[in-house]
């Protein structure tokens, strides 16, 4: 198989044949780039070192699928870098954060009447759902936290969809049901 010079000489093409000094030439050459993208797109140090390591995974993973021919060695790297930050941030903006109850109040001195009723209606749900079976518990978790739609929850559990669908809305209901007949006191709930 005839390979163009140019092609051959890159180092994408390199780490595609197993060429072990091409690694480190990709890192040396693209490390400042795919680092500064990591730190633009992620909040965190910590999540800017891991976004840095899943490029490069990713980088060695699809270098064979480089074309010179279609974009430039720093192009192709790049789309990498951004499409890989951008899945992690879907992943990161996709599940809600969590406090716990005594966080939001602090952090929240002039907090409405309506808006502290919410906030303690959704400590009462968290707390009934404690009250569920374990699976059916499991699949409101990965559906409400983790952002999962039934199917991937089905996949993920290896359990069919319309059993999934099923545990999920009887899940809601029974929790509808144990807030509105006030199953658990008030005072549970007050804080100092």
């Amino acid at each position: 198989m005839f390979v163009p010079l140019e092609k051959k000489n890159t180092i994408l093409t390199r780490i595609a044949v197993g060429d072990e000094t091409a690694v480190k030439d990709c890192i040396d050459q693209y490390g400042n780039l795919i680092w500064a993208l990591a730190k633009k797109f992620t909040p965190k140090q910590e999540d800017a070192e891991d976004a840095v390591q899943e490029i490069f995974m990713e980088i060695w993973q699809n270098a064979a699928r480089y074309d010179s021919t279609k974009a430039s060695e720093v192009t192709f790297i790049s789309i990498i870098a951004r499409r890989r930050l951008i899945d992690r941030l879907r992943k990161i903006y996709r599940r809600p954060a969590i406090q716990s109850i005594e966080d939001v109040f602090e952090n929240a001195p002039n907090v409405s009447e309506s808006e502290m009723n919410t906030k303690i209606q959704a400590n009462q749900a968290v707390d009934a759902m404690k009250e569920l079976r374990a699976e059916q518990r499991e699949m409101m978790i990965l559906n409400i936290y983790d952002g999962m739609s039934h199917g991937e929850i089905s996949q993920k559990l290896n359990v069919p969809l319309g059993t999934v669908k099923t545990h999920i809305r009887r899940g809601f209901k029974r929790v509808r049901e144990m807030i509105s007949h006030h199953k658990f006191r008030k005072e549970n709930f007050a804080t100092a």
